[in-house]
């Protein structure tokens, strides 16, 4: 998380719209120059559209209250990370054992392959090489501190 005293304080903020919901998280706070405040927040079972509705309501009140942003002059949005954002929490790769993650490694190593499990200290993926007899199945155990980014692959 950043240092940032902005992102910071609406980062603790945010918490304290999840304090009797503990099935929901903050995944991130993303404040652009012109106070456009992005805040991500996922669930154990996802997010629905009606519940980032009612925190970013609820969020946008504690920001004018706060003074955090003069005259109210900010755009907010609170949703869930998109696709195309990638994981970052424990918590996240737990909702997607099973599927395709594609990963960037140490030095521009990139590894895709299906995940397999995770635990505190990283995840269990399962690459597949070569096809038919050839087919190798081989599992690779990655240790957090290792992953320079994560993103789940989407097939269509």
């Amino acid at each position: 998380m950043s240092n940032d005293p902005k992102i910071l304080k609406i980062s603790e903020l945010f918490e304290s719209l999840l304090t009797d919901t503990p099935e929901f998280y903050l995944v991130r706070v993303h404040v652009r120059p012109i106070n456009n405040i992005s805040v991500y927040v996922d669930g154990d079972q996802g997010v629905t559209i009606d519940r980032c509705v009612k925190w970013n309501r609820a969020l946008y009140k504690l920001i004018v209250e706060s003074g955090l942003c003069a005259d109210g002059e900010f755009a907010l949005e609170v949703s869930s990370p998109g696709a195309e954002e990638p994981l970052v929490m424990n918590r996240q790769f737990k909702q997607h054992i099973g599927r395709t993650l594609e990963l960037e490694l140490g030095e521009g190593k990139k590894v895709e392959g299906k995940l397999m499990g995770t635990d505190e200290n990283g995840i269990v993926m399962e690459e597949r090489k070569g096809k038919g007899k050839k087919l190798e199945v081989l599992q690779h155990e990655v240790k957090f501190s290792e992953i320079k980014k994560a993103n789940v692959k989407i097939t269509f």
